[in-house]
Order: structure tokens, then C-alpha cells, then sequence
């Protein structure tokens, strides 16, 4: 296909239209967040006219932002290990075993997608009070109740697209290693898992950026001993003042784990993405 000047022309200025509608955003964030509390509540200037990194450092203060930090990090690592482990156990019997009922399962896991996450907010609600009435197990305000809530959010999707990267596949891999005395599951781990590991880890990249960044079910499921850092940054905003620029400068550093994250496993990401994705 021979591109002509003008599609190059609508390319080039679409290109940096859309980067400037991320960018611009972002230099705003930063440049607040390098502001003295007075300069932020003035006029707008889009260059600062000082530069301070003191709301770096009184973010820790006004809030207990490190225990927010701590409380994201068990629910969200733990969410994403479990959601993990059990799509890569469900998507490798999707895609190599038949059974029955395997086509409905395979339909229902992939219809809960088509459904808002806000709609199974109340649901899961009365049934973690039900259970906590009838097997005395507290799952709201809890970690516990939190990750399952999370896992329901990545599970179907993480299964999906395993299940499509597990049968690309060739099937000749864990057959030649299953003729050498190797187990149906040793296979897995030993064949399957290495060879699968950029669908892995784009799985787990998504259930981690699903758990880190919710909102909505964290400030309905948590209490003041496992709130989160989406619901923490609430904090900075009292009845009195809005900390503007600590707000700001706390969202930088929540926005690091994500962004180094992605960093590291850009390359597996974007291969896991595509091949899971083709089926």
C-alpha cells in the first residue's frame, strides 16, 4: 500500500494531536506538583515561577499514604498471583482437554464481559454480608473480600485470551515431553509455561493495572485499616482546603509502580497481547 502526501500530512499532525492531548495533561500534573501550596491555589501560570520538592515529602504526613502504598500492594499482588494461577490452569484445560460443557463455560466466561463492572457491585455486596452472617467469615473491609473481588474482574479475561495463546501452540511440544516420561502437568509447567510466558505476563500486567487503579468497589469493600491508594488520595481534599499540589504529587507516585512495571515487560506485553489475541 503507497501512502500519498496528504494521508502523511493527516498522519503526522493526527500523531501530535493525540500526544499533546497525553502530554499536556501530564506536564500539568508534574509542574503542580512541583508548586508551593500558595502559587497552586493562584492563577494558573503554565510555567511555575518556583520549584519545590516539599510536596514529595509532606505527602507521607498529611495522609498515612505508606499504608495505603502497603495496603494496595497485598491486594493487588495477591489478586494478580491468583488470577494468574488459575486462568493459566483454566485456559490450559479449555484449550487441550475436552470435556463436557466445555463450549457453555468458554461462553459464560466470556459473556461476564459484556456486563459493567458497577453492575456486580451490590450482588457481591449481599453475598459477602451473607456469608459473613451465616459462616461468621468477615470478607468486607477485608483483604480477603477485596482480592476475590478483583480476581472477578480479571479472571474471565485473563482465561480468554490464554486459552486462544495455549492452543497457538503446537501440541507436538508437550506430546514429544510426554513420551519422555513427562505427566500431563509436568508438561504444563515444564513445555507450556516457558513458551506461553509473554501471554503470562501480559495477564498479569492487566490484573494488576485492574487492581491497582479501582476505585469504585475499594471505597464500598474497605474500612480505614485496608483502604487502598485509589480511595487514600481522597484524603488530601478536606472539608477546609484542597492540597492540590500533594494530590498531585501523590498521583506521580502511585503512577511509578505501573509505569516501571510496564517498562520491563513492554516487549512480552506486546507479543502477549497480539498472539493471544489472533485466536
Amino acid at each position: 500500500m503507497i501512502e500519498t502526501r496528504g494521508f502523511k500530512v493527516f498522519r503526522v499532525f493526527g500523531l501530535a494531536f493525540l500526544s499533546l492531548v497525553v502530554l499536556v495533561p501530564l506536564y500539568v500534573v508534574v509542574t503542580t506538583s512541583l508548586k508551593p501550596l500558595a502559587d497552586v491555589q493562584g492563577l494558573f501560570t503554565w510555567i511555575p515561577s518556583r520549584l519545590t520538592i516539599e510536596p514529595y515529602i509532606q505527602i507521607w504526613q498529611t495522609v498515612p499514604l505508606a499504608q495505603y502504598f502497603k495496603n494496595s500492594l497485598i491486594v493487588t499482588c495477591s489478586a494478580t498471583i491468583l488470577s494468574v494461577v488459575m486462568a493459566v490452569l483454566a485456559a490450559y484445560a479449555l484449550a487441550r482437554l475436552k470435556f463436557r460443557g466445555q463450549r457453555p463455560f468458554s461462553l459464560v466466561v466470556l459473556s461476564t464481559q459484556m456486563f459493567p463492572g458497577i453492575l456486580f457491585l451490590l450482588p457481591l455486596f449481599l453475598i459477602f454480608v451473607q456469608i459473613k452472617n451465616t459462616l461468621g467469615i468477615q470478607l468486607t473491609g477485608s483483604y480477603a473480600g477485596l482480592i476475590i473481588t478483583y480476581m472477578t474482574f480479571s479472571l474471565p479475561f485473563s482465561i480468554w485470551m490464554l486459552t486462544g495463546y495455549f492452543a497457538s501452540i503446537p501440541k507436538e511440544l508437550e506430546e514429544a515431553s510426554m513420551i519422555d516420561g513427562t505427566g500431563r502437568m509436568g508438561a504444563l509447567f515444564r513445555v507450556i509455561i516457558p513458551v506461553a510466558k509473554p501471554g503470562i505476563i501480559a495477564v498479569a500486567v492487566y490484573a494488576f493495572i485492574t487492581a491497582w487503579g479501582e476505585v469504585l468497589f475499594a471505597s464500598v469493600l474497605t474500612s480505614n485499616d485496608t483502604r487502598t491508594l485509589a480511595i487514600g488520595l481522597q484524603a488530601y481534599s478536606s472539608q477546609q482546603d484542597v492540597y492540590w499540589n500533594q494530590l498531585m504529587a501523590a498521583s506521580v507516585v502511585v503512577s511509578l509502580p505501573v509505569l516501571i512495571g510496564f517498562m520491563f515487560v513492554q516487549k512480552h506485553l506486546i507479543t502477549g497481547l497480539s498472539s493471544g489475541a489472533v485466536k
